[in-house]
């Protein structure tokens, strides 16, 4: 994979997300958070980092978060970089077929503001597209809607955003009401919010957000 395209896409993706990427440095890009050096990352997408650097719960989840955005950055640009040009009727512009199985595309968009995504389903004659789902940068997005266009995952099997903050909130609930619980039962409740904060790292930020800025109960004033 081309380092320098891979570092470009990148640095827009890090930058979308609140991280300030530095100029490269010995094939590294440097990474900052809050103002502070957070890591550095290889050009096969792994993250190195001083423990100094990641000493706090947040800058640790920080640089979590900047590990996962450089995955997911490695493997689309690679993807990109083999696949071929998306042919259709009416389709302009550059689009890379990523996934094509049962009767539904997975595309990438190049523009200069970054790499974005798009499903798609073919006509009946494979010759256009229909019922375009637009995910901008939303690579993830994209890939779980795919897979569920082509059949591979049913939509039952997916919570959406609402629902993650919910299950963790409920989880966070149980673990701090005091319930009687075994050493089993709390390492699989911790365990499920581990996997959201992983899998969801946008649903987690809006819980953090919720209990910075709790909605005060709503009360209606009596009408006369």
């Amino acid at each position: 994979m081309n380092r320098e395209q891979f570092f470009q896409e990148l640095r827009t993706a890090l930058h979308r997300e609140g991280f300030t990427p530095q100029p490269e440095q010995d094939e590294l890009l440097p990474v900052e958070w809050d103002g502070l050096p957070l890591c550095r990352i290889t050009a096969d997408g792994g993250v190195r980092y001083w423990q100094v650097d990641v000493a706090t719960p947040e800058r640790e989840r920080a640089c979590e978060r900047a590990t996962d955005l450089a995955c997911t950055v490695r493997e689309y640009m690679t993807l990109l970089e083999q696949a071929p040009p998306l042919q259709a009727q009416s389709l302009t512009g550059d689009y890379r077929l990523l996934a094509d199985f049962n009767g539904a595309v997975l595309a990438a968009h190049p523009t200069r503001l970054g790499v974005q995504f798009v499903t798609w389903d073919w006509s009946f004659d494979r010759t256009g597209l229909n019922q375009g789902n637009y995910f901008q940068e939303n690579y993830i997005g994209a890939k779980q809607d795919f897979a569920i266009r082509a059949g591979l995952i049913s939509k039952q099997q997916i919570f959406n955003q609402e629902q993650l903050v919910e299950i963790y909130r409920c989880c966070s609930d149980t673990l701090d009401t005091g319930f009687d619980l075994t050493a089993e039962q709390e390492k699989c409740i911790r365990g499920v919010q581990e996997q959201i904060a992983t899998a969801a790292p946008d649903a987690l930020e809006r819980i953090r957000e919720q209990e910075q800025h709790p909605m005060e109960p709503y009360n209606q004033e009596p009408i006369m």
